[in-house]
């Protein structure tokens, strides 16, 4: 769905030389809402941008209704619930290559999802990061009682890479959500979908598997 505007995009160079202007000034912030996404933000970061990110009909195919996004460049939007403060620029310390993050929103206030991407420029950096956001959410998967937390994790491998999901439940025991770490070559990330209902985990898979499939490198 963010690629949606590319062809309207491609006519307006002038427009699109400032974008990439902005996205090199680390200034690039989009807020848009669900019929107006641009997904040439790609074309702002050339090695990384909004069409690496997961896409409306993503959301859709797993009974999301989504109605807008915020898209930032920067690498500065928090990673998890389970990650303080750490954001993907602090956690590479302003090493990646590029950054990507986005936000979005639901037809119910309760539910927000948001992925923050990296490029580590190589394999064995990819890696080693992936490693150590598994890590951090692996830290919320023992909480005390009445606090929400982590469960199991899951692996899966598509052919862009692999993905490990975690459901999320709240303090109550019951699913609302879930995170999951991301990777396909020298790109990594990390996904969360939390307020969102429901006895079957089985759409944090959907939503892994198409978060990897869309940051192929």
């Amino acid at each position: 769905m963010f690629d949606n505007l590319a062809a309207a995009a491609g006519k307006k160079s002038s427009r699109r030389r400032r974008t990439a202007g902005a996205a090199a000034a680390g200034a690039a912030l989009l807020a848009v809402g669900i019929g107006a996404l641009p997904a040439a933000a790609a074309a702002a970061a050339p090695r990384l941008g909004s069409a690496d990110l997961l896409q409306s009909e993503d959301l859709v195919q797993q009974g999301l209704t989504p109605v807008g996004a915020s898209v930032d460049l920067t690498g500065k939007q928090a990673l998890s619930a389970c990650s303080g403060e750490e954001t993907m620029r602090s956690l590479t310390k302003g090493k990646a290559a590029a950054y990507a993050d986005v936000t979005w929103a639901f037809d119910t206030g309760r539910t927000s999802l948001t992925e923050s991407v990296a490029d580590a420029s190589t394999g064995t950096s990819a890696a080693s990061y992936e490693k150590r956001l598994n890590k951090m959410v692996r830290g919320c998967q023992q909480e005390p009682q009445g606090h929400w937390y982590y469960g199991k994790g899951h692996s899966l491998t598509v052919k862009a890479g692999h993905g490990s999901w975690y459901p999320a439940f709240n303090g109550d025991g019951k699913l609302s959500g879930g995170v999951a770490v991301i990777r396909s070559g020298h790109r990594f990330g990390i996904v969360e979908l939390t307020g969102r209902p429901s006895d079957d985990a089985g759409y944090l898979k959907g939503l892994t598997a198409a978060a990897v499939d869309r940051l192929k490198s």
